[in-house]
């Protein structure tokens, strides 16, 4: 840790980098104060939230009374919403080669099936969007191929007007299931895996140019009069975390006499992107971070969500491991024992649901509590000072890439 902090916890400054998303960050803020409000009911403290000061980044104030104790954080969101919604505007035959480009790439470096020797689960959710949009095609096609056929009933002619009628048809359907894509999620998935997959692996110029701003603000935060600074990545989020704390700390950002520095990721899915050829910098971050002093790392998942790597330690399996590694701490959420039985079962079989579920209230609470860390009176490292990671995480070598020099 940086330096000794006083317990308890009185002030407190909270980034959160969210993954792949192209909604407004005022989503964040009603799903924290939503499920917030559930989770101090349940548990019997109090959080309240009000309109943050005016900051260079989205953001609300949170005010909470835990074990007797206050405390405030100001939570930010760094957003970088437009650029993915920048990523999504191919057109429909532009997403078709998204999807071939991407499977080749993820097929033909033998990352995909190095990726299913760790979880099914988030394997099955990249191919998803693979299927769907075959199967969308195919039913284009088939109606074409019905109009074609029975304008062939009446001649030559009527099989002319049979396709022309046809491509109408194929063009429309398509068209109507982008329109669509809210209840599918195509499209979108499709996008999400081919920005990682564009580059192999390495960061877009737009993207590294952010991330040099969100280093700015944790920098000028470590300078605040606050006892820690926490920076929450959520799933693809967690992998731009570590890149951002990486280049933190080696640049000399981390004051000696500064606050508590934590990193919390949640549902990652590091392993798609370090997997592939030329994610050097990722790996290369993973490995410093993963032995730094400077900071406290924590990595939550949990078996029930079928999009995140659940328990897989991003270094070791990204087989960057070093031999002084100290970070992260790895353990579940246990979202079946955490959730009451009638709760999981409304939540099973809703994925994208889950996949935000570290982000929201737990009825039947064990030692993860999203808003006990972000508003409570503990740092990140106090709070897990004594948690032993799971036994049945993953933290043997599996990538096939481990260079960490480009």
């Amino acid at each position: 840790m940086s330096r000794s902090h006083p317990n308890p916890v009185t002030r407190r400054r909270v980034f959160y980098i969210p993954g792949y998303d192209p909604i407004h960050p005022r989503r964040y803020r009603e799903l924290y104060r939503k499920e917030g409000a559930a989770q101090a009911e349940i548990s019997g403290y109090e959080i309240a939230l009000t309109p943050a000061a005016k900051a260079e980044h989205f953001g609300w104030q949170v005010d909470a009374r835990m074990d007797g104790r206050p405390v405030r954080a100001d939570v930010e969101v760094l957003v970088w919403s437009d650029i993915v919604r920048d990523s999504m505007e191919a057109t429909i035959p532009g997403t078709y080669l998204q999807l071939v480009r991407t499977a080749w790439i993820y097929i033909a470096s033998g990352a995909l099936r190095r990726l299913m020797r760790l979880r099914k689960g988030p394997v099955i959710a990249a191919l998803y969007p693979v299927g769907m949009l075959l199967g969308q095609a195919l039913l284009a096609l088939a109606l074409w191929y019905a109009c074609w056929r029975i304008g062939g009933m009446f001649g030559p002619g009527g099989a002319f007007a049979g396709a022309v009628l046809g491509t109408v048809g194929f063009v429309a359907l398509l068209r109507w299931f982008k329109a669509k894509d809210g209840k599918f999620f195509a499209y979108y998935l499709m996008h999400d895996y081919a920005y990682s997959a564009a580059s192999n692996g390495a960061n877009p110029p737009a993207l590294e140019e952010r991330m040099r701003a969100f280093q700015d603000s944790i920098a000028a935060a470590l300078e605040d009069n606050v006892d820690e600074v926490l920076v929450v990545g959520h799933s693809s989020g967690a992998h731009l975390a570590v890149s951002i704390l990486a280049d933190l700390i080696r640049a000399g950002r981390v004051p000696a006499d500064g606050p508590a520095l934590a990193f919390l990721s949640l549902g990652q899915v590091v392993p798609m992107v370090s997997f592939l050829p030329d994610a050097h910098r990722l790996r290369a971050d993973l490995q410093y971070l993963s032995a730094r002093h400077e900071l406290t790392w924590v990595d939550v998942t949990a078996p029930g969500d079928g999009c995140a790597f659940a328990l897989c330690d991003p270094v070791s399996v990204s087989g960057v491991a070093p031999e002084n590694k100290r970070w992260p701490l790895v353990f579940s959420a246990a979202f079946t024992q955490s959730l009451s039985p009638e709760r999981w079962k409304e939540l099973r079989w809703r994925f994208f649901r889950l996949h935000f579920q570290y982000l929201c209230a737990f009825d039947r609470p064990r030692d993860y509590d999203y808003f006990q860390i972000t508003a409570g009176p503990l740092t990140l490292a106090d709070r897990y000072a004594d948690r032993p990671p799971s036994k049945s995480r993953i933290d043997v070598a599996v990538s096939k890439y481990t260079s960490v020099a480009a």
